[in-house]
């Protein structure tokens, strides 16, 4: 194990070259822009063979979110009468990456292409790819896509920002030019944020910016290979590139496929329902029980039972566990700070709560934490004493130093303090958009290796082991970190809410810390919504999916079999574009991946894009009236039928199946 070091990066007078100019950007002047784009395996073409991904005749594409990014550069380079330079960071086949985007209109590619980049995680991709804007540069705006269809980690954008020393923001989906800096609409996880930021900057966009970069074969073979140019690693320094320079290892790698039954039915409604309810009882998708999320046999899961509290407090340089405490996700907050209690049990180690507050360091105890007409209302952060009742040891305040609600450039700095002053030996985060910005930045900043997205933890002799889903959820591998401190971020909603640990009757519970936040002043958060929970659609056991064959007016129809079910309820992509459902509830490749013990597909064709986000699925009835519909071939029992007059029937027929189940249960 190594200790915390810096990261290399740039040096200061590279990333003064990539902020260049900007500073004094006029609106409407010429803006020099930079989108970075990924080629990744066409998914619906991924299959597995004896638990590995088959990548044999693959064929490759633009990664979805890559491809907004390149068309909004392109627009906005075209808009201001500046340029856009398109950069990608893999093999030689890459180069239709750029290919493409340069027949869309970009003014150049740069191919960052060389063995020495083989095995780059999301830490040495964002070093190279920082050591090339700044070659290339000065840049007044960065564009990535939000996160790529096979890692799902969302962190090269926040650590390429603190590497480059730039302003970020996420989720960009709406984009107005303000001269000096850019207003945007943000749509996080389960709700949108408007915020002004300064430029230079980075920024990932979200899938609803614009229409997507698309040519075709002949376009891209027609680009003047003169206006695209390769980089190799001797070009960007010393390195180390590649796996040499990636802080973390992927290790066992196992399928999380379900072979589905595909038994479709066919004959009168009435009779169909009654042998799809049987089929699902046969198969358990009725039970009553919440079953835990689905996981091959590989790490155990971060939480389980526990004793009332630990019977002796570590020692003073007992390992430390440190966790992120979001404000305004309580639930999300339980689950993370309960793996953290398991794994220091076992490590004999304490638990760390960094906690954002939201009044300010200067204000009285009674001041209101924003006052009227000064920006949105701080979502509440958690009470030290919930956080000791959760098992926290040390509650560290993050408070900020004047009104307003932190942003995650500020907690990321008070962060990357905390971890060079006490060394955890890990570090948990939510992975949200606030916990992805923060622990990117910090990983960047420390040089540790951070796990995106994990699903569950655990520890092996010492080195902790994260299970990661890639590829919509059809693989799942254990990564390690080779760094003193070692980072994830963890899904909301995988892991169980711990237990409270009951609190002596007289002794202090923990230990609280205040650090006061420093403001950049680069990121104002102007307003924000939260439309939905992140964690509600990966906590249900029974999840109802709709398509745009259920319209909102209809809604109201599927409630009686929601309720029967106790069912949560979904949507395709075209349903939340239309803005019928929050982006929180869309399942697919470029939404969640869910696992309920029955997913109910209605009124919806059964593309791929959606089908990949069930995967985990236990059971999946599917509804349609198309007997050639798509849907029919991901599932383990279909009904071949209008919705609508299937609906009532199935509510029936499972009111019926839950009274004689509950009958045999107290019988």
């Amino acid at each position: 194990m190594h200790g915390i070091e810096p990261s290399p990066a740039p040096p200061r007078h590279a990333r003064d070259h990539v902020r260049g100019h900007a500073g004094a950007r006029a609106a409407g002047g010429p803006l020099r822009l930079a989108s970075l784009a990924k080629q990744v395996p066409l998914t619906e073409s991924l299959r597995l063979a004896e638990g590995r991904l088959v990548r044999r005749d693959v064929p490759f594409e633009m990664n979805p979110y890559c491809r907004r990014a390149v068309a909004q550069g392109v627009a906005l380079a075209r808009q201001t009468g500046g340029s856009c330079t398109v950069l990608t960071l893999g093999p030689p086949s890459a180069e239709d990456v750029l290919r493409e985007a340069v027949a869309w209109g970009a003014d150049e590619g740069i191919h960052l292409c060389d063995e020495r980049f083989a095995g780059s995680d999301t830490l040495a991709t964002a070093r190279a790819l920082a050591a090339a804007l700044a070659a290339a540069g000065p840049f007044d705006l960065v564009l990535l896509g939000r996160n790529s269809v096979d890692g799902e980690t969302g962190q090269v954008g926040p650590e390429l920002a603190e590497l480059l020393d730039l302003a970020f923001a996420s989720g960009v989906r709406r984009l107005e030019d303000a001269g000096a800096s850019l207003r945007l609409e943000l749509e996080h996880d389960d709700g949108t944020q408007e915020v002004e930021i300064a430029l230079p900057a980075v920024v990932t966009v979200a899938e609803r910016l614009c229409d997507p970069c698309k040519v075709d074969p002949e376009g891209r073979a027609a680009v003047d290979p003169g206006r695209l140019r390769r980089i190799g690693a001797a070009d960007l320094g010393a390195g180390p590139w590649g796996e040499a320079g990636s802080p973390t290892v992927v290790g066992a790698t196992r399928a999380m496929e379900h072979e589905r039954a595909l038994v479709v039915l066919d004959g009168p409604i009435d009779a169909q329902v009654q042998d799809a309810v049987d089929v699902l009882a046969q198969r358990g998708a009725l039970s009553a029980s919440v079953p835990p999320p689905t996981v091959p046999p590989g790490p155990i899961p971060a939480d389980g039972p526990h004793t009332a509290g630990q019977s002796e407090r570590p020692a003073a340089d007992a390992p430390i566990v440190a966790v992120l405490a979001e404000p305004g996700r309580p639930h999300v907050v339980g689950e993370i700070v309960g793996a953290a209690r398991r794994l220091a049990r076992e490590l004999d180690a304490v638990v760390h709560v960094l906690a954002p507050a939201t009044t300010p360091a200067t204000a009285p105890a009674t001041a209101p934490a924003t006052p009227s007409g000064a920006g949105p209302e701080p979502a509440p952060e958690p009470e030290p004493d919930v956080l000791f009742g959760l098992g926290a040891d040390l509650v560290v305040s993050l408070v900020p130093a004047t009104e307003g609600p932190a942003v995650p450039e500020d907690v990321g700095d008070a962060v990357v303090a905390y971890l060079r002053q006490r060394r955890p030996w890990a570090f948990l985060a939510p992975s949200t958009a606030f916990g992805r910005e923060v622990a990117g930045r910090a990983a960047a900043a420390t040089g540790s290796g951070l796990v995106g997205d994990a699903i569950a933890l655990s520890q092996r002799e010492g080195v902790l082991v994260a299970a990661k889903p890639a590829f919509a959820g059809a693989l799942v591998a254990d990564v390690t970190c080779r760094s003193g401190t070692q980072m994830a971020t963890i899904r909301p909603g995988v892991l169980p809410d711990p237990a409270p640990v009951p609190l002596p009757g007289s002794a202090r519970p923990g230990a609280s810390e205040v650090r006061v936040l420093g403001r950049r002043g680069r990121v104002r958060v102007l307003a924000e919504q939260r439309n939905d929970d992140v964690e509600t659609l990966a906590r249900a056991a029974a999840v109802i999916g709709v398509g745009t064959g259920v319209t909102p007016d209809e809604y109201e129809l599927v409630s009686p079999l929601a309720a029967v079910l106790g069912a949560e309820l979904a949507a395709t992509r075209k349903v939340t574009d239309r803005g019928w459902a929050p982006r929180a509830r869309q399942v697919g490749i470029t939404g969640r991946s869910i696992s309920p013990r029955l997913y109910v597909a209605l009124g919806l064709s059964g593309k791929f894009n959606h089908m990949a986000g069930v995967r985990g699925a236990g059971t999946v009835l599917a509804v349609n009236a198309d007997r050639q519909a798509p849907v029919f071939s991901h599932c383990d029992v279909g009904i071949v039928g209008d919705w609508h007059e299937v609906l009532p029937l199935l509510t029936a027929a499972l009111r019926g199946a839950n009274v004689r189940r509950d009958a045999a249960a107290t019988g």
